[in-house]
């Protein structure tokens, strides 16, 4: 079962200010810098794996940020404010799409997103790296980190790919989970490889857990 609560119009910003790839842990948003001022919003879903933060322009969505609990959605808006130069602001069309599709995909009723997307917060390497996995690893199946570094034509930039997943800022959308090791383990996740773990199951790649 999921459930939206929509963001306010600002939010109040922490004493400091730390962070790693947009998407995948409590400190992530972002690249440094600020963009051109945008219009943005954001919103909370509730799912199975715990509470996801998406943040939209009204170009498509934007960000997707796991384990969205309060801390975390603090220090993930505080950085969009700043990437967009910008507070957020309400009826932000994408996000509704993002909310019913997201529902849909965790009820097991959907396995393929149209929202649209806004890929401002990826770029060189690391964006054609994620294109490449959006548009080439379907639901329900997996890609070594070497297979998709050969698809955008580096055989030798493995380890570069993992760093991509790593910063990848539209997670579950753009599907990261699915990008597993050489050697048949899972490989990492930086929401946790219990969360990769049940996004894969949910995918019928992996069993589903007992408890």
């Amino acid at each position: 079962m999921t459930h939206a609560e929509q963001g306010p119009k600002g939010v109040p910003r922490p004493a400091e200010h730390q962070g790693s790839g947009p998407g995948v842990a409590p400190e992530a948003g972002p690249p440094a810098g600020t963009a051109e001022r945008r219009d943005w919003g954001w919103t909370r879903l509730e799912t199975s794996v715990g509470p996801l933060l998406l943040a939209a322009t009204r170009e498509g969505l934007a960000e997707v940020v796991f384990h969205a609990d309060e801390r975390t959605t603090r220090r993930a808006l505080t950085r969009l404010e700043q990437h967009f130069s910008s507070a957020p602001v309400p009826d932000i069309p994408p996000l509704a799409t993002a909310v019913a599709e997201l529902t849909a995909y965790f009820a097991g009723e959907l396995r393929t997103f149209t929202v649209p997307l806004d890929w401002s917060l990826s770029t060189g390497f690391h964006a054609r790296v994620l294109h490449a996995l959006a548009d080439g690893v379907p639901y329900g199946s997996v890609v070594g980190y070497q297979d998709l570094a050969d698809r955008v034509g580096e055989p030798g930039a493995a380890r570069a790919v993992g760093a991509a997943m790593g910063s990848n800022p539209l997670p579950v959308i753009v599907p990261c989970h699915r990008v597993v090791a050489s050697d048949g383990g899972i490989g990492g996740f930086g929401a946790g490889l219990e969360t990769k773990r049940l996004l894969l199951a949910l995918e019928g790649i992996l069993p589903a857990p007992l408890f």
